[in-house]
């Protein structure tokens, strides 16, 4: 240790004072190394915490947001797509859509409640409210309204809303523009009957569809007829407007069977005979169509000119008394006043029609033609056999009884 006892005879004091500071000085050094080390650290945790703490802040800080497809204000927004709402850093506690109409439209959410999507398309030329509540944020409204169609369709139906027609009348439809998508229009349509009963549409043309059972309807059997047209697509850019439920009565059942053989027609009433009349049928160059008819058309009087049947100017009579149209093409079952009373029951002398005695003027209820026509009404079917001529075809008239049912059912698009 003698190297600790050289003196250096040229340091100052001050000179040795400032080693010794500077030794002390370098003696805290570590220490606030040390001190440093371990400010830093806390800091770094600090900082670490406190940015963790800031980024949650931020998410926690994010409301949700809600887009409405048709967007908010829209004026003539597309209804042939869904309406569509979906929220962005959130979920939905309650979406509602409403029309001006009062119509809600209904929707389901995806297994996250982060969109709802409507179930159906929204109706043409609607306006709609959305209302959609996300958790946790505030009410989201907006409005669109879709744009109207530019060409329409609607279906002209038989029977009357609320009217009552016998057993075999059918429900026609004829629709005012041929329809392309057969399928969409007769989904779109629905017929059911109390008591139930398998009820099938049968396409006659693209612009008639018809419905029945297998058999006649039960007789005092209910009928709802169920049109949801609106929008549905008939062919290209053609969209159908109806949106309704009409409902009408089935009577009781009358089936009245013309023999022209004999020459005489049997009423019958819910199964038991109501009157026998004797008749005449059409001659032999003019026969009556055979097969199941339905009367489609009634009248007390009416004008029958020979032109409007393709047959010249054979007769022009202004006032047949009791008509009752069997088919389209121009078959009645009527009273006949100007043929002599000899005739029915024993010959065939019309030109197509089936003829029972009557009066001139309509209201003799003494006669044949008067009680048929009173005991009648739409719908009630009139069987013709033996009449030397071709079964009537079933879309002259409302006539498709004719058709068997495995051939009915062929016809249908669904």
């Amino acid at each position: 240790m003698g190297v600790s006892h050289i003196s250096n005879r040229s340091e100052k004091p001050s000179e040795r004072w400032s080693r010794r500071g500077i030794l002390t000085v370098l003696g805290v050094v570590p220490a606030a190394v040390l001190t440093g080390c371990s400010g830093s650290a806390g800091a770094a945790e600090s900082a670490s915490s406190g940015g963790a703490s800031a980024t949650a802040s931020v998410k926690a800080a994010k409301t949700p947001t809600v887009t409405v497809s048709p967007a908010d204000g829209t004026k003539k927004a597309d209804f042939t797509t869904p309406v569509t709402v979906t929220v962005t850093d959130g979920t939905f506690a309650t979406v509602k859509v409403t029309g001006n109409d009062g119509s809600t439209l209904a929707g389901t959410f995806n297994a996250a409640r982060t969109k709802w999507t409507s179930t159906k398309n929204p109706y043409s030329g609607t306006k709609y409210t959305v209302a959609a509540q996300a958790q946790g944020g505030a009410a989201k409204t907006a409005t669109f309204t879709t744009k109207s169609p530019g060409e329409t369709f609607v279906g002209y139906f038989t029977p009357e809303a609320n009217s009552t027609s016998g057993v075999g009348m059918p429900v026609s439809i004829n629709f005012t523009h041929a329809v392309k998508d057969r399928a969409a229009v007769q989904k779109a349509i629905t017929v059911t009957a109390e008591p139930a009963v398998e009820v099938v549409g049968h396409w006659f043309s693209d612009t008639r569809l018809d419905f029945r059972p297998e058999t006649y309807w039960a007789a005092d059997t209910k009928i709802t007829l169920s049109l949801r047209l609106k929008d549905v697509e008939g062919q290209d850019g053609v969209y159908g407007i109806q949106s309704k439920d009409v409902t009408f009565d089935i009577g009781r059942e009358q089936i009245s069977t013309v023999d022209l053989s004999s020459k005489e027609m049997v009423v019958k009433r819910d199964g038991k005979t109501l009157a026998t009349y004797p008749v005449s049928g059409g001659n032999a160059q003019h026969t009556t169509w055979s097969g199941i008819m339905v009367i489609s058309e009634r009248f007390k009087q009416t004008r029958m000119e020979s032109s409007t049947v393709g047959l010249g100017d054979e007769y022009d009579i202004s006032d047949v008394p009791h008509a009752q149209r069997l088919t389209t093409s121009g078959t009645f079952v009527h009273g006949n006043y100007w043929a002599s009373t000899a005739v029915f029951g024993h010959e065939n002398t019309s030109h197509g029609c089936v003829g029972l005695h009557d009066a001139k003027g309509a209201n003799d209820s003494s006669v044949a033609g008067y009680k048929f026509y009173d005991s009648s009404m739409l719908g009630d079917v009139v069987i013709v056999k033996n009449s030397g001529e071709k079964t009537v075809a079933a879309d002259n008239g409302l006539n498709g009884w004719n058709l068997s049912w495995a051939d009915w059912k062929a016809g249908s698009a669904v």
